[in-house]
């Protein structure tokens, strides 16, 4: 369970804003929603190769 402190005279904005930065690097709903459908292992390590590689080409591209 996430807890957000509020400060004194804290905008109720703000502090929702805080919880949803949060609760999104908790990674709940993209969990969420990975296990809600079935991937075979061998489409899931196909997908995992192509992001490497794909994160590869980002990194050579900077070093040119």
């Amino acid at each position: 369970m996430l807890i957000i402190p509020l400060k004194d005279g804290e905008n109720i904005d703000r502090a929702l804003k805080r919880f949803k930065r949060k609760f999104d690097k908790t990674g709940t709903m993209r969990q969420l929603r990975q296990r809600q459908t079935f991937s075979k292992p061998s489409i899931s390590r196909r997908a995992e190769i192509q992001k490497a590689a794909y994160v590869q080409r980002l990194r050579d591209q900077e070093d040119v």
